[in-house]
């Protein structure tokens, strides 16, 4: 048995979870598996995150936006790389399409409030701050002259000659693209006044072609350091990657904004903290250094 779970988690591994680090044990692995666990150790811990619950039956998704109304957000109880999350939902209609949806992907799945504000990924381990990254939906910004198409062209030669593939993505001019922009009023032929910011695509997602930023972490208030690392604390963990949303930003305090935490991920994705589109790349080879001499003994048990 326990050779068909290794082969069975090394299969999920390859497929689903290339490039993601390993360096927390099967019992911090286990504990922080779902979107529902992360929730309830935000609460035990006085951690700020939305409201939201677990359902199986999307009539009780439906029930809770009637309660406490829009923006929501649907994800499966279990994922990752945002697959199977909807958001910002704004509607009934967006609401069931992604309550029926989000199964395809898990059967138990989470509907929460959903805060528009900065979405940030924090790389942390127990005594600091490793990377601190903000995510953008793709997009393009218009110069008054050229189409949404042309743009698109240029920004992914933009990407190219930076290096960034394939760990970013080219932003998509797919099907899904044109209704997007559909529900804009745009087409891949519109002309975007100088200065405005068309996105193509609602999440931060890289597959779509979303892209990351590097904060500056001389800017991280001190209250907000704490936070971060009062969660791996909690959890006892080596390392994670902490999804967390900011109303005004990470730059100011905590305390003075809304701000959730959405969930924490044990085998976080850091290749992308290595390639921000925006902001100055880190070095992190000294980390990993550090990190890969770490003795993780059921590090391949799922």
């Amino acid at each position: 048995m326990k050779s068909i779970k290794a082969l069975i988690y090394g299969w999920i591994s390859q497929k689903y979870m290339a490039g993601c680090s390993n360096y927390n044990s099967l019992q911090v692995r286990k504990a922080s598996r779902s979107k529902r666990q992360a929730r309830d150790m935000f609460a035990q811990h006085d951690i700020p995150h939305a409201k939201g619950t677990l359902f199986l039956n999307p009539w009780t998704a439906h029930r809770f936006a009637r309660e406490h109304g829009f923006p929501l957000c649907i994800k499966p109880n279990v994922s990752g790389f945002s697959r199977g999350s909807h958001f910002p939902i704004t509607n009934f209609r967006e609401l069931w399409k992604a309550a029926l949806w989000v199964k395809v992907w898990w059967p138990t799945s989470m509907v929460e409030q959903y805060l528009l504000g900065a979405n940030y990924r924090v790389l942390a381990t127990p005594d600091s701050l490793v990377s601190v990254i903000r995510r953008y939906p793709p997009f393009v910004d218009g110069n008054g002259q050229d189409t949404i198409e042309q743009l698109i062209d240029e920004e992914n030669s933009v990407r190219e000659t930076m290096g960034l593939y394939p760990t970013i993505y080219p932003i998509a001019k797919s099907q899904t693209t044109i209704k997007y922009l559909e529900g804009q009023g745009k087409t891949l032929k519109t002309v975007p006044a100088a200065g405005e910011r068309v996105y193509t695509f609602n999440r931060v997602a890289l597959a779509p072609g979303g892209v990351v930023e590097i904060i500056d972490q001389g800017n991280i208030p001190a209250a907000n350091r704490e936070l971060f690392l009062k969660v791996i604390k909690a959890f006892d963990a080596k390392l994670f990657g902490i999804d967390v949303i900011f109303e005004k930003g990470i730059e100011t305090d905590y305390r003075e904004q809304r701000c959730i935490f959405l969930e924490v991920n044990s085998r976080p994705y850091t290749r992308m903290h290595s390639v921000p589109r925006y902001g100055v790349a880190e070095n992190l080879s000294e980390f990993y250094e550090e990190m890969d001499s770490l003795v993780i003994a059921d590090s391949d048990t799922f």
